[in-house]
């Protein structure tokens, strides 16, 4: 069977040839109800892209992050530094759930939501469907001199996609200074914000570069989910496959003839039309089995059920199919291994949702001063200065912000008088704790000192007193 019998095609890179040159992929302009359904997924992922960075929710954009500042807001909510330990959860969540959903359905994310595929099977590949026509135009006007005709073409696609990869390159800038810094650098114009201009045309570049030439080499070469793949699947998980055993049968592949008996004759379903083939946009041949370079992008199932239906031959014979599913016709089944990442996520997901419930709108800090001693002073009264920082996480001011100290009879004074602390911003200074000596059990107290704006208690501190040895 051609399926088991010749594996060459896996010992090398279907994009390259023998002689190791690029082998340009032309693949066919798709068209059928699943993709249909994933044009409607796309433009639905495309609006969010480029509206995210410019909604916004009680004053916060609803996604940023700005690395350079290291201010970050996800679906509005502020996070700063201090809340790392949350990105970490998240981002262990994430692969968790690109696990989950791997095992599952296999690359079924890099088909339907990856930016990479979207970006280039629904923007720059119709563009280019567009300019230059379908694949077999495509082919010709790639081998033919550099006429007129084919300057025009080539110009007109490349002027595009570089004012395309120019769009791109301000939206995702959006996401890393704010949309608002976005368009006060537009309103300036670029020479007032010149090292801005130079960073957005490297981005530009980027995106050129990788959607004009090197495309699906992205997906081949570059991203390592696709070799994430090899370790996670097994022949339950669910993806694009070719139905082997309906399609070769006894004799194998054939071409169709009219009028002939296909299950009489011992022929397969598969008349070797390459319709599956002409249409992926990787080049590869998924009745090889499932490949390193399969997308999951469902082109070829459209194209296979097209001419199942015009050869009056059931549909399916390229589907969304489990390996064991197609050898032993079993349903998928809910596995043990499923059973163990799930669990995991819905604990790393209550983790995280307890941690956000729990996480303070300000996040104070109270510090003892570097290198200073306590103070004895009059009437048994030992002070110690300390600095104090409170950072603000929301889009508020907290104004008349003072402290109170709870776990011992004491006062705490502060160098300035009215505290404010500005929305998305910091305030800090120094303060004075001061405690009747009588009051301290040891040379080192632990401190409860409450922040407060106004009658409101926003956050609780605990720090460090130092006095001598000891009284009692």
């Amino acid at each position: 069977m051609e399926k088991q019998g010749n594996e060459r095609f896996r010992d090398s890179i279907g994009t390259v040839t023998e002689e190791g040159k690029r082998s340009w992929v032309y693949p066919k302009k798709p068209s059928g109800p699943l993709y249909k359904y994933r044009k409607y997924v796309s433009y639905l992922l495309l609006a969010f892209l480029v509206f995210a960075p410019f909604i916004k929710i009680n004053g916060n954009q609803f996604l940023m992050f700005n690395v350079l500042e290291r201010r970050f807001n996800i679906f509005s909510f502020p996070f700063w530094p201090q809340d790392f330990y949350l990105f970490v959860i998240i981002m262990l969540i994430g692969v968790i759930f690109i696990a989950l959903f791997t095992v599952a359905f296999g690359r079924i994310f890099c088909g339907w939501i990856c930016p990479q595929t979207i970006f280039m099977e629904m923007v720059f590949r119709r563009i280019e469907y567009w300019i230059e026509g379908d694949r077999g135009k495509q082919i010709r006007l790639s081998k033919q001199a550099w006429n007129a005709e084919k300057i025009r073409k080539k110009g007109t696609k490349w002027a595009i996609f570089f004012v395309v990869s120019f769009l791109i390159a301000n939206v995702f800038l959006a996401y890393l200074i704010g949309s608002d810094r976005l368009v006060l650098y537009i309103q300036d114009g670029p020479m007032a914000h010149f090292s801005t201009l130079i960073s957005l045309l490297i981005f530009t570049g980027v995106f050129y570069f990788v959607f004009a030439w090197f495309r699906e080499q992205v997906c081949i070469i570059a991203c390592p989910y696709g070799r994430l793949q090899g370790v996670l699947l097994d022949n339950k998980s669910i993806v694009v496959a070719y139905d082997y055993k309906r399609g070769e049968k006894e004799k194998g592949r054939g071409k169709f003839k009219k009028n002939e008996d296909r299950a009489a004759s011992g022929k397969g379903d598969c008349i070797d039309c390459f319709q599956c083939v002409n249409v992926c946009p990787t080049g590869i041949d998924i009745r090889n089995g499932t490949q390193l370079e399969c997308v999951n992008c469902t082109a070829c199932i459209d194209a296979c059920n097209d001419i199942m239906e015009a050869v009056d031959l059931p549909k399916g014979l390229i589907r969304y199919a489990s390996e064991e599913n197609i050898e032993k016709k079993t349903r998928f089944k809910f596995t043990a291994r499923l059973k163990g990442y799930t669990a995991v996520l819905f604990i790393l997901t209550g983790i995280l949702t307890g941690m956000l419930f729990l996480r303070s709108d300000i996040e104070a800090n109270i510090l003892r001063l570097p290198g200073q001693l306590y103070e004895h002073k009059d009437g048994n009264i030992i002070s110690n200065v300390y600095t104090y920082k409170l950072l603000n996480k929301t889009s508020k001011d907290y104004e008349n912000v003072h402290f109170e100290l709870v776990s011992h009879k004491g006062s705490i004074e502060t160098v300035k008088g009215d505290i404010k602390v500005p929305a998305r911003g910091l305030a800090e200074g120094t303060l004075f704790v001061e405690i009747n000596g009588s009051a301290l059990k040891d040379e080192k107290d632990k401190l409860e000192i409450e922040v407060y704006s106004g009658d409101v208690l926003i956050e609780t501190v605990h720090t460090n007193f130092i006095g001598p040895h000891s009284y009692n």
